[in-house]
Order: C-alpha cells, then structure tokens, then sequence
C-alpha cells in the first residue's frame, strides 16, 4: 500500500517549490555527504579501496536510516516514497524542453542543460530534441522504476541504499583520471542494482519491442541506460544517442535505433512525456495488484 500510495501522492505534487525553497531535499543532503567523502578521501594512494570503503560506509548508514525511518509506519514510508521518487519532476523538467523549443533553440538548449551532462551549445532542435528524450528514458529507470522496485522488494532500507548508491555513481562514478579509481565501487554496484529496473523499465516503455531490444542496448555505451533508451527510441520510431560532446571533446558514440528518423521536436518530446506516464501506470498498475493478492 505504501508504494501505490506514494507513488500517487509523488504524481500529484512531484518536487513543491514551497517546501524544497525552504529545507533541503534529501537528495542534495546525500550530495553533501558524498561531496564530503571525495574531498576527504578521494586523495593519495590507495584510492579505490578507500571509495570501496566509504560506499559501504555509505550503503551500511543509509540501510539503518531506513531501518530507523520504517518505525514510523506507513505515513512515513508514502512521504519517504514520495520524496524520493521524481515522477512528476521528471516529466516536468521534460516537457520544458519542448516549451523552450517552442519559443527558441537557445531557449531549448537551456532547459535541456538543465537535466543532461552533454554540451549544448552548438545542439540544434533535434539534438536537443533527443537529448530530452533520452534523459526522459534514463532517468523514468534511475528515478522512479529502480527506487519503486527497491522499496518492494527490501523497505525504505532498500529504496535509501539505491539512492545513495546512485546519487554517489552520478557524482564520482566516473571513468576520470581523479575518479576511476575512487569511483569504481559506486559505479559498480549503480550496475548490479540498475540491472533488472533498466530491464523492467525497457518492457513498459515499448512491450511489443522486447525482442529487438537486446541488440540495440547493447549499441549503447552503458550496459544498462541502453535498455530504457532503445525502448523508447523504438516506441517513438527516433534513433537516440549517437554523437555528442563532453568537455570539448566529441565522443563518436553508436545510434541506437539507427534506421529509423534522426529528426526531432518539441512534438517528439511531449511524446516521450506520455510514454512516460504510460510507463508509470504499468508499473502502478502492478503494484496494485500486487497489494490487492
């Protein structure tokens, strides 16, 4: 009950301005600590055993906040679910994209910085187009799907270790000369605990294309963001990723769903955004009935 319940109650309000302008959100509160522990430790010799050490350090803690949170009952358990689901956020923050694009290519660029690593100051409307909906598949896994099937499965104890796991893997997982080492447990076990959600997620996005996904995931340079991304390339007839630039530098990355259109708009990402929640009620869905047997 306190998954439908959440993930209802995250759909209604997402991220209230209100609220977050006036404490911080627990996710950058788990930044900080992460951000902490790099300044700390990520120094001198034996680097990736000190990053082994501070993500179990991380995962053990974050395991007892839940432990300790899971006491206070089920109103707690929907207003944690709640909090650290990003549904509504999610969708918001793409369909902005279209928005801007609508009114202007720089507009555009903008909001979709806001939500990609990527450059996108030489994007034009289609780049930004598929940047939008790849976040848009991505982040439906990473931020709803993967921490909702955490929660089934082991509790606020397992929705709170998934967050901190892949809040620290999208700050220090990362193959960099100051981060490949410090950063590979985080990156690794990000892997192992994404890889049944991205899976999950694939088959609600694009259920009648499950078979052709394997091989165009495996396009992708992520053994599991290519699962959701090739779903959603094939439900929206749009090849995704290919080329894009990271600090100055092209990166020749393979299209995923490369036979189909390279062209994109502010049409193509309200589409997505239904997708979207095509997805969410899927996986709703399940977890209803779920909870009914």
């Amino acid at each position: 009950m306190s998954l439908v319940l959440g993930m209802l109650l995250d759909a209604l309000l997402g991220e209230p301005k209100w609220l977050w302008n006036r404490l911080p959100h627990p996710a950058v509160l788990m930044g900080r600590v992460i951000g902490w522990a790099d300044t700390r430790f990520n120094t001198g010799r034996f680097r990736k055993v000190k990053g082994v050490a501070v993500v179990a350090g991380l995962v053990g803690a974050a395991a007892l906040l839940g432990v300790v949170l899971s006491w206070g009952g089920t109103v707690v358990e929907v207003v944690v679910v709640a909090v650290l689901l990003a549904q509504r956020s999610l969708v918001d923050h793409v369909r902005a994209v279209a928005a801007g694009l609508r009114r202007s290519l720089p507009e555009g660029r903008r909001n979709v910085a806001m939500i990609v690593g990527r450059e996108t100051a030489s994007m034009d409307d289609s780049a930004v187009s598929r940047a939008a909906i790849e976040s848009a598949a991505e982040n439906l896994s990473d931020g709803v799907i993967a921490p909702a099937l955490w929660f089934a499965v082991a509790g606020l104890p397992g929705l709170l270790v998934y967050k901190i796991v892949n809040t620290a893997d999208s700050m220090i997982g990362y193959r960099t000369p100051r981060h490949a080492a410090f950063g590979w447990a985080a990156a690794r076990l990000d892997d192992v605990l994404n890889l049944v959600p991205a899976r999950i997620t694939a088959v609600l996005i694009a259920p009648l294309a499950v078979w052709q996904l394997r091989r165009d995931a495996r396009l992708h340079r992520s053994p599991n963001a290519g699962w959701p991304e090739a779903a959603m390339a094939r439900r929206l007839d749009i090849a995704l990723s290919g080329p894009r630039a990271y600090d100055g530098k092209m990166q020749d990355f393979a299209w995923v769903n490369a036979g189909a259109r390279h062209s994109g708009g502010p049409r193509d990402i309200e589409a997505a955004c239904g997708v979207l929640w095509q997805a969410w009620g899927g996986f709703l869905g399940v977890a209803l009935l779920a909870w009914l047997l």
